[in-house]
């Protein structure tokens, strides 16, 4: 199992009511916690970095949920139990290690959020990367909006 820093979500606590008026969205983000190497019956562990990034320069966004599933869409955890904030151009990130292979070669993440009115989506990023002696693999995903 990855360990989870929860020093990095309490201080990240949105401490105010969010407003009525931010708009609402919903992000799918394909992530690989192993792939197949040479026959479907081998695989190879990756360390997976998700990227949550507030690509806006003014205006701070708030996710609600950073939900983690694994390749049966069994949910494997919740990040955070409280809404979080990203400042304008920050960037929050969540590591999956490259032994938890919990979520499989077609794990999955849903995140919530929201945004004032005009402001650009957030981007969700995974980068997953994995070195042996000499030789490194690399690849990564960006998430599509499906709300």
């Amino acid at each position: 199992m990855s360990s989870i820093n929860t020093e990095n979500w309490t201080k990240r606590k949105a401490k105010t009511k969010l407003s009525d008026s931010l708009e609402y969205g919903k992000s799918y983000l394909s992530i690989y916690s192993e792939i197949y190497s040479m026959s479907e019956h081998k695989t190879h562990n990756l360390t997976s970095m998700i990227s949550l990034r507030n690509t806006s320069d003014t205006d701070t966004i708030y996710v609600l949920k950073a939900n983690y599933f694994d390749t049966h869409g069994k949910l494997v955890r919740s990040y955070f139990d409280h809404i979080i904030y990203l400042a304008p151009m920050e960037t929050a990130e969540i590591i999956i290690d490259e032994k938890d292979k919990t979520g499989g070669t077609g794990s999955n993440f849903i995140f919530e959020w929201k945004t004032p009115k005009n402001c650009p989506e957030p981007l969700f990023e995974g980068i997953m990367n994995s070195t042996v002696g000499q030789q490194g693999l690399s690849f990564a995903t960006q998430a599509k909006r499906i709300k």
